[in-house]
């Protein structure tokens, strides 16, 4: 009898993890699906190339300032609460933006998706780490939730353009409505109901107020400056009053009674090591997704599908290693070492691609490399992170996962930025500047093996 509880209880916990797994690879690919249907939107919609941008910009502001207190409010109110609001409030403006008959409305309601986005995804990785107390079982669960991370930003490409040349770029937000209205069902079913430590533990309104402002205002710098120009006047404002205001979240949670991000998490090595390395990770394939997208479409001259579909290799190389062998290679030699191996890997997939020819051919001069990237993200994304989860209690995941996944965002938003730059010094020699961008995209990741390497430690496990 207590056999089969157990083993009701693990498929249930497993099951589960399935659910939640689900809506971070919708939630996580919708960030990437829009980029190749963008020409599109813009002819049928009448966007100018400098509003363009705001189809995409629309969704990153809010979904990057709102993932810390998302995460918080998850472990105050009961993150299945939470996750529950923001699958059903990202499903309906998917709903919305797939309807939309001008500019003005899709802008909206992408902005709408990204508040959504932001309140679900912030609550996943904190339920997923408290599903299991076994290491081995964790840590195949956050090799699942690793591949719905990395996977699905290789899938987004290769999803918009089916959608895209074959039905109509509507479509893009039309398929997240059936599976967030299945998540939802699902999770309603499966997901255990959480009251949370209550309001009165953390209602730190003015915290609450000072990080969302500061995060959504330097989001917005960042992915701004490049149209404006990085010594702009409003670039040289709003950068620094962003800081000003991060700089007094934190002195506000230094001295508040029940602070919103409790900053004894970061005495945690892990934790703050786990999201030092991923800023400088997400950063570099950031670079890879859109560089690499450019090069196929640009100097290869493929069409929206193939160079979606050029991406397909990591995605299936990242299932393949994080749903099957990352836990194994964790549980045997420790979450630093399968680590930095992994980022290993990852340069050298980045090395290949810093050679890449005028007139070259995607088997020869792409495929190793997307395998090779597929097979470093696929081991080290598990580990770092288990790596950033594995010292949190259970009273503060929601708000690490609110943290991880904000590191996350403002990595990618920096590092996107900082690379166009980057390719933008090359003038109109577009493989040149190509080239560069994944020269750098290897230093980020070389830096990030030496983050890993001085901070983050392996626990002793059995």
């Amino acid at each position: 009898m207590v056999t089969t509880q157990t083993n009701r209880s693990t498929l249930s916990a497993w099951l589960s993890v399935a659910v939640l797994c689900a809506g971070q690879l919708m939630i996580v690919i919708d960030q990437n699906i829009v980029n190749v249907a963008l020409p599109t939107v813009q002819h049928d919609l009448g966007f100018s190339s400098a509003d363009l941008v705001w189809v995409v910009n629309a969704y990153v502001i809010p979904f990057g300032g709102l993932l810390l207190l998302a995460g918080r409010l998850g472990d105050l109110l009961g993150r299945r609460s939470v996750l529950l609001t923001g699958i059903g409030l990202f499903s309906l403006a998917s709903l919305a933006c797939g309807l939309a008959t001008d500019q003005g409305m899709l802008i909206a309601f992408r902005l709408v998706q990204g508040v959504g986005g932001a309140v679900a995804s912030a609550c996943v990785l904190g339920m997923i780490v408290t599903l299991f107390t076994g290491q081995r079982d964790r840590a195949q669960a956050i090799g699942a939730f690793s591949f719905a991370s990395a996977g699905g930003g290789a899938l987004g490409p290769l999803l918009g353009g089916v959608f895209t040349a074959e039905v109509t770029w509507h479509w893009i937000f039309f398929v997240n409505v059936p599976i967030g209205a299945a998540v939802m069902v699902s999770a309603l079913r499966l997901l255990r109901r959480e009251n949370g430590i209550g309001l009165a533990r953390g209602a730190d309104y003015l915290g609450a107020v000072l990080v969302t402002s500061g995060l959504m205002l330097g989001v917005y710098t960042v992915v701004h400056a490049e149209q404006v120009g990085w010594g702009a006047t409003q670039t040289l404002v709003f950068g620094p009053l962003a800081v000003l205001l991060l700089a007094g979240f934190l002195l506000r949670e230094a001295t508040a009674a029940t602070p919103l991000l409790p900053l004894r998490v970061f005495r945690s090595r892990n934790l703050s090591g786990a999201n030092a390395v991923q800023f400088l990770m997400i950063a570099a394939m950031f670079g890879l997704l859109y560089f690499g997208t450019q090069y196929l479409q640009r100097v290869l001259h493929e069409d929206a599908l193939h160079a979606g579909l050029g991406f397909v290799p990591i995605a299936v190389v990242i299932a393949a290693v994080s749903l099957g062998r990352s836990a194994r290679l964790v549980t045997r030699f420790g979450g630093k070492p399968v680590l930095v191996t992994g980022l290993v890997l990852i340069v050298v997939a980045f090395a290949l691609l810093a050679r890449v020819p005028v007139h070259g051919t995607y088997l020869v001069d792409v495929l190793p490399a997307t395998v090779v990237m597929g097979l470093g993200f696929g081991v080290a994304m598990p580990a770092l992170t288990g790596l950033g989860m594995s010292d949190v209690a259970a009273e503060d995941s929601g708000v690490a996962s609110g943290l991880f996944n904000t590191t996350q965002q403002i990595g990618g938003a920096l590092g996107l930025t900082a690379l166009s730059a980057v390719a933008n010094t090359q003038g109109p020699a577009l493989t040149s500047g190509y080239r560069l961008v994944f020269a750098v995209a290897a230093g980020l990741v070389i830096a990030a093996i030496a983050v890993a390497l001085l901070v983050s430690r392996t626990r002793t496990t059995d």
